[in-house]
């Protein structure tokens, strides 16, 4: 039997950042992780990996079409996909190894295992072995995170038709790739093998891409993925996969019903969002509830129905982002350590890591406009900016929404060269309950492109200047 103040059950980035902070803090705490590694799905076979090949292939698609237009001739690139994953997989190393150095280094204790509830103070972890250790302690947070959606009647063998982490894997480009689902990984990783190849077509059940995204934004980028050779299939559904050759037959039809067709694939992606992960965790034993969604309920303290047992990230309500996990965990520690822990769900940027990517903070003008709330909006587009126009990067605009009688910032969003850098001073803005005219007279640098967003803040208050 161990004694501890705190057991995290889930090393990805909530429970990783939850058991750093209370270390910190002075709990005697330990961490439970299914995984060899830590780090969870986001950085083994989510965020990290996929960046690395984001960016990869973003740099194999401007040697081989951008370079040309500035003057530098290379000649036609050749793809070395093999160099291309083990700078994914040494990306991941470097990351998964730096948390497991993190924990050490913060005192955390280490226990690789499978973990069940017993009950309020008491975690049993089963270890590859079979053998199996009890941890006793005063609090448990869960943070074991989310698994893939299935599609129903599509079964993924990780060959053919894959999910976000089968996508991450494969040993050749295909030619033909159809992505089920129109969020945030199925454009990401569809992006990635469009730039290196593959012809990509997007089923999307829904009238538009990117389901949450503000409506104008989401039909700009729509039209820019349109632009670098994307297809798309909207209010459309799929029916069925089947075996075809050594291809795919991949059946589809009108999302009200109709008529359907058969698309071809060599790769079928199914990227319909997520799950909280909660098997094997003995949550229904250990009494802890579950929302309708398969969700741990908690209350506003992350604290569920069962006293010392808290729950934090993809596994709860809210928006599945390991950033929003990490704030999470760290909220927690504070709480348990005796402080006043606090996450403004308000003000939680999300990207898209695609090129250009596309990024958000705040509300979304269809939101603003059903809650009643007079409003104005600024706007201003990347091609009438300098740095855009030398970096031939002027897709996109960024968009500000602001409270008509207070010039209180409520949403901005960006597409853009950078958005997911540039969407922070928004962040900051807003913590600060800042307006658009705080953040137009802000002197930002010349020929950035920020100067982008003073601009369209600019055009909320008063008038742009360059357009």
């Amino acid at each position: 039997m161990s004694q501890y103040d705190l057991v995290v059950i889930g090393t990805g980035p909530g429970g990783y950042v939850c058991a750093i902070k209370a270390a910190q803090l002075g709990l005697k705490t330990a961490v439970v992780e299914k995984r060899a590694t830590h780090g969870g799905t986001c950085l083994n076979v989510g965020c990290i990996p996929s960046k690395a090949l984001l960016h990869a292939s973003e740099m194999f698609a401007e040697a081989g079409h951008g370079f040309e237009k500035l003057g530098i001739k290379v000649g036609k690139p050749e793809l070395d996909l093999p160099g291309m994953m083990k700078h994914k997989q040494d990306t991941i190393d470097a990351n998964v190894n730096g948390v497991a150095f993190l924990l050490k280094k913060n005192k955390v204790d280490n226990h690789h295992g499978t973990a069940q509830i017993l009950s309020a103070g008491k975690v049993e972890v089963t270890a590859g072995d079979g053998s199996k250790t009890v941890l006793d302690t005063k609090n448990i947070v869960i943070a074991t995170g989310s698994d893939i959606m299935p599609l129903p009647g599509v079964e993924i063998d990780e060959k053919q038709i894959v999910s976000s982490t089968g996508a991450l894997e494969l040993d050749k480009v295909p030619g033909k790739v159809v992505v089920v689902g129109g969020g945030v990984i199925g454009l990401e990783l569809g992006s990635v093998w469009g730039r290196l190849g593959a012809q990509v077509t997007v089923v999307e059940f829904l009238d538009k891409i990117l389901g949450p995204m503000d409506g104008e934004i989401s039909k700009q980028f729509q039209r820019i993925l349109k632009k670098q050779g994307v297809d798309f299939k909207l209010s459309t559904k799929v029916t069925s996969v089947e075996k075809k050759g050594k291809g795919l037959a991949v059946t589809v039809e009108p999302a009200k019903g109709g008529e359907g067709q058969v698309l071809d694939a060599d790769i079928v992606l199914v990227s319909i969002g997520r799950k909280p992960y909660t098997e094997g965790l003995g949550l229904d034993a250990a009494g802890v509830a579950l929302d309708e969604r398969g969700r741990v309920k908690i209350d506003s303290h992350f604290k569920t129905n069962v006293d010392g047992i808290y729950a934090i990230g993809d596994v709860v309500a809210g928006p599945m982002l390991a950033h929003k996990a990490e704030d999470e965990g760290v909220a927690i520690a504070e709480t348990l350590a005796g402080q006043a822990g606090h996450v403004n769900y308000d003000v939680i940027p999300s990207v898209v890591y695609t090129q250009p990517e596309v990024a958000s903070v705040g509300q979304t003008e269809e939101e603003v406009k059903a809650s009643g709330v007079e409003y104005k909006v600024g706007k201003f587009a990347f091609t009438a900016n300098g740095r855009a126009r030398a970096m031939n990067a002027t897709d996109g605009l960024v968009k500000v929404i602001a409270d008509a009688k207070t010039d209180r910032v409520l949403g901005v969003h960006i597409i853009g060269l950078g958005a997911g850098e540039m969407i922070h001073e928004a962040a900051v803005l807003m913590e600060f309950g800042g307006s658009s005219e705080d953040l137009g007279r802000t002197c930002h640098a010349h020929p950035t492109m920020s100067e982008a967003v003073k601009e369209a803040a600019m055009g909320v208050f008063a008038k742009p200047i360059h357009a």
